[in-house]
């Protein structure tokens, strides 16, 4: 692969940035799934609550992710754990109106109301009747979510607002490359290949598995 500008080898920083991307991936995805799983059972099961959580998960989604992490990240000291706080405050939203939506679908089966009726505390209810339903679209959303901070933690270490430009990643490696791309093209080309190609590998992972985890599609298939 070369070496950039600067003498330093291009395959071992982009070997490097592979880890620091999906670190960042798997973190969002991981951190979104548990903050939007408990906000929406609360929201789901709470009836008083869920107008006002609501209310504030739609004011999120209705700024762009990828302006309000930039947002978020101009506000706060630039860092790999500032980067993986704003991208998680826009994906909390996208969780909890998933499991929210299987919570309100749930709550009315009969053994739910089966559990109420001889009192079951609230808490256990949650946990071992309405938790598991949520788990096989949650596998699935968490893979698509870790796709999403990928390319947006990319794209704000190539806008210069990300990882510091001491930790290599994709993002940064082809900021720095842009300046020379017409005289030293593969300081872009190959972090710029490596990010396309675990992008489509993390989604076509993320159909795979909403295929074998739905039922409705395997029986279609």
């Amino acid at each position: 692969m070369g070496t950039d500008t600067l003498g330093r080898d291009v395959y071992s920083r982009v070997i490097y940035g592979a880890r620091v991307s999906l670190f960042v991936g798997l973190a969002v995805a991981v951190i979104a799934i548990a903050i939007g799983t408990v906000i929406g059972l609360v929201s789901g099961y709470v009836r008083r609550l869920d107008g006002p959580i609501m209310r504030i998960m739609d004011g999120l989604m209705a700024f762009p992710g990828i302006l309000l992490a930039i947002a978020l990240v101009s506000i706060w000291r630039g860092g790999l754990m500032t980067v993986i706080f704003a991208i998680v405050v826009p994906d909390v939203p996208r969780v909890t109106r998933l499991v929210r939506s299987i919570v309100l679908s749930v709550r009315e089966e009969p053994y739910v109301e089966s559990a109420v009726s001889v009192g079951t505390p609230t808490w256990i209810l949650m946990l071992r009747h309405i938790l598991p339903n949520t788990i096989a679209p949650l596998i699935v959303q968490g893979t698509f979510l870790a796709a999403s901070a990928v390319l947006i933690e990319a794209a704000l270490s190539f806008l210069g607002i990300g990882t510091p430009a001491e930790i290599p990643s994709w993002g940064n490696i082809m900021s720095e490359g842009r300046a020379l791309f017409r005289i030293y093209p593969h300081n872009i080309l190959f972090p710029g290949l490596f990010l396309a190609i675990t992008v489509l590998s993390v989604n076509m992972m993320g159909d795979g598995l909403r295929d074998t985890l739905d039922p409705k599609m395997s029986e279609g298939a």
